[in-house]
């Protein structure tokens, strides 16, 4: 099996470029050539994997050196890409911006997997003074390459020569460019692109996808991009399955994840994880009447706030999630799924939603402000990375004390920390076990009295 055609990665000078935009168009123009597209999101970013799962008709997967080992990622990458005709993975934020200087930046990731780079520049308030721009960006590093241009919010073709111009004396070739258009724009909330029932994605996707060929040359994109390795170099990649393995037979749990509008960020590295431990059903808080048997319920988080009043009257869920962690069932959630198991939500307006009550919290969205960072959990040993990122707050918190250490990047303890009533932990932040699945066993055995650890082995776990 051989490594992907094309392989590149979009970046920019910073956030609001446009990005997202011009990946989700590649994706599915490139898909509509029936080539087979696979997405990748640089960073911990759970809402713009799900947007290009949809314009590309394959899973989005995260790329984070904070999060998990660069072995683990050239694995993730190994693993995917070789299954694909292009590989096209987002940045983050601007191209060099990492949790410390470059340290999980795309351009470490671009080094990392050699994947050249494609600038987007929002060049809606300049032209030939994108030179110096394009330039630095290229030369800055010498690790990676940075081998074409595409324009955002070009509106003349008189326009797009001053920037051709200045992609020829920066070294980079222009690919071509966006007209403005207020179409085919999606809406932002919190962070990352709005997910809503009342937007309608694929929609705007597929008039990208119909714009994009037009001014901008996607067969040379994918000439510039090529990639070749030696056949016996994509041969070893190629068997790099590396799912988790374990020398012994792991525990065959009923593993149940809530999915739908209320709960849907997911890393699709965890859930492969999980299937490790068992199998993995999924059910929704928002329609079903009552959990399936289980043995580990996973709570992810979403925007349950969008949803307070569905969840609340939603009473047999409600009742069946209860009894289920009431009677010591093995629960873990996160961000959307503590506020969910919490006593209420308060949604910004200041109305109260009765929520399923297991945790002695509330959570509220008024006066609320952003907390936003990478964390990093220790607790008995173990140490596991993730994500936090949320503007509710806990209004009232009765649990008991933390029982692990949180810190963030670089450290410093922070406030939101990690919580157990009974079976069921909780938590703020959005942890990436796909390469530390003793974090999963580590819950199990916390139920299990003298339980035999069976820690599957994350040697390259995609």
């Amino acid at each position: 099996m051989s490594l992907p055609k094309s392989s590149f990665l979009i970046a920019a000078p910073s956030s609001n470029s446009g990005k997202t935009t011009v990946t989700l168009a590649l994706l599915r123009a490139l898909r509509e050539r029936g080539l087979g597209v696979q997405p990748f999101k640089c960073g911990p970013d759970y809402i713009d994997t799900i947007h290009h799962a949809t314009a590309a008709g394959r899973p989005g997967l995260n790329l984070d050196t904070f999060m998990a080992s660069e072995a683990h990622m050239r694995a993730v990458y190994a693993h995917y890409a070789s299954r694909a005709d292009v590989s096209v993975a987002e940045g983050v934020m601007g191209l060099f911006d990492g949790a410390d200087k470059m340290k999980g930046s795309s351009a470490e990731i671009a080094a990392l997997l050699d994947m050249p780079v494609v600038l987007v520049i929002n060049a809606q308030s300049m032209a030939y003074s994108a030179a110096p721009l394009i330039y630095g960006l290229k030369n800055f590093y010498p690790g990676i390459r940075v081998v074409g241009a595409i324009f955002n919010f070009v509106n003349t073709e008189s326009h797009y020569r001053f920037l051709q111009d200045a992609c020829v004396d920066a070294g980079v070739e222009a690919l071509g460019y966006l007209p403005k258009n207020e179409a085919l724009h999606i809406p932002s909330r919190h962070l990352g692109l709005h997910i809503s029932v009342e937007t309608d994605y694929e929609e705007i996707i597929q008039r990208l996808a119909e714009i994009i060929p037009q001014t901008v040359n996607l067969d040379r994109l994918l000439e510039i991009t090529s990639v070749s390795y030696p056949d016996e170099n994509a041969e070893i990649l190629s068997q790099q399955n590396h799912l988790v393995k374990t020398d012994r037979k792991p525990p065959n749990l009923r593993i149940t994840v809530a999915y739908d509008e209320a709960f849907s960020f997911l890393y699709h590295q965890n859930i492969e994880c999980l299937r490790a431990f068992g199998e993995v059903q999924w059910f929704s808080p928002l329609k079903d009447a009552t959990l399936p048997e289980t043995d580990l319920l996973y709570l992810p988080g979403g925007y349950p706030e969008l949803f307070a009043r569905e969840l609340s009257g939603n009473l047999p869920m409600l009742e069946s999630i209860r009894s289920y962690c009431g009677n010591g069932g093995l629960a873990y959630a996160e961000c959307g799924g503590l506020m969910y198991l919490g006593k209420a939500i308060t949604d910004g307006r200041g109305t109260s939603f009765p929520m399923a009550g297991v945790l002695d919290c509330e959570t509220t969205l008024q006066r609320s402000k952003m907390t936003l960072g990478y964390r990093v959990m220790r607790w008995e040993g173990l140490e596991i990375k993730g994500h936090e990122f949320h503007y509710s707050a806990l209004k009232e918190q009765l649990m008991q004390m933390p029982f692990a250490q949180m810190t963030n990047a670089r450290g410093v303890p922070v406030d939101t920390q990690f919580f157990r009533v009974q079976n069921t932990f909780a938590g703020y932040t959005h942890f990436y076990w796909a390469d530390k699945p003793e974090f999963i066993q580590h819950l199990i055995n916390k139920t299990t009295k003298n339980a035999e650890s069976q820690v599957p082995k994350a040697d390259s776990l995609p």
